[in-house]
């Protein structure tokens, strides 16, 4: 069976509980001490047993005051409890906030270093040499880690790409040299096909001269 007792386990109000119970005592006892000395109008009470009465009346007198005060002060007890509990509720809701804050930027997190690891760079694209061909070429970087591998083979294609560079560049020159030399060419037999027309023009009355002769 549920009692009071069972519920209320704060030794103040345990206290008060048991103040309340005693005060109830003294009043039943008083009732009952009331009921058992009554007499008739016509005629007078003891006075042992007005004594009694009149103890008993001053001790639930007492016991009612010092309830009362400490009513008052269990009142005050459970208005500092309730300030207390929702103080440290509002500051329990903050921690879960806060908490349910981190987990959503922990999960953000993971799925951004998710997305980096499986994004496809743009240097995992270049046509580099395999590891083991550079390895014969760069064997100082035998022993070298992932990354700083990875470095080192896009600066060797870097290098290489540079070096083939200067080269298309120095063929484009003598291309352009070769070009030139062919159109200067050409001009010049234009120049001698002209001249040999010219000639040939020039030769023509010679010839009907000849022809006449012969």
């Amino acid at each position: 069976m549920m009692t009071s007792g069972n519920i209320v386990h704060d030794p103040f109000l345990q206290s008060v509980l048991a103040a309340s119970i005693h005060a109830r005592q003294q009043c039943l006892q008083l009732i009952d001490l009331a009921e058992r000395s009554a007499v008739a109008p016509s005629e007078t009470l003891p006075f042992n047993t007005k004594f009694q009465l009149s103890a008993k009346q001053r001790q639930l007198n007492a016991d009612l005051a010092n309830l009362r005060q400490s009513s008052r002060e269990s009142i005050f007890e459970v208005r500092a409890t309730k300030q207390d509990t929702a103080e440290a509720r509002q500051e329990v809701d903050r921690l879960h906030l806060q908490l349910q804050n981190l987990y959503y930027e922990e999960r953000h997190l993971r799925g951004e270093i998710s997305a980096c690891e499986s994004y496809d760079h743009q240097y995992q694209q270049l046509p580099l040499i395999p590891v083991e061909d550079f390895l014969e070429v760069e064997p100082q970087h035998a022993d070298t880690d992932e990354k700083s591998l990875m470095f080192a083979r896009i600066n060797h294609e870097l290098a290489e790409r540079e070096v083939l560079e200067q080269q298309r560049q120095e063929l484009l020159k003598r291309k352009q040299v070769l070009i030139a030399e062919n159109k200067k060419r050409k001009d010049d037999l234009a120049s001698l096909d002209k001249d040999l027309e010219t000639f040939i023009d020039a030769a023509k009355p010679i010839q009907t001269l000849f022809e006449k002769q012969h």
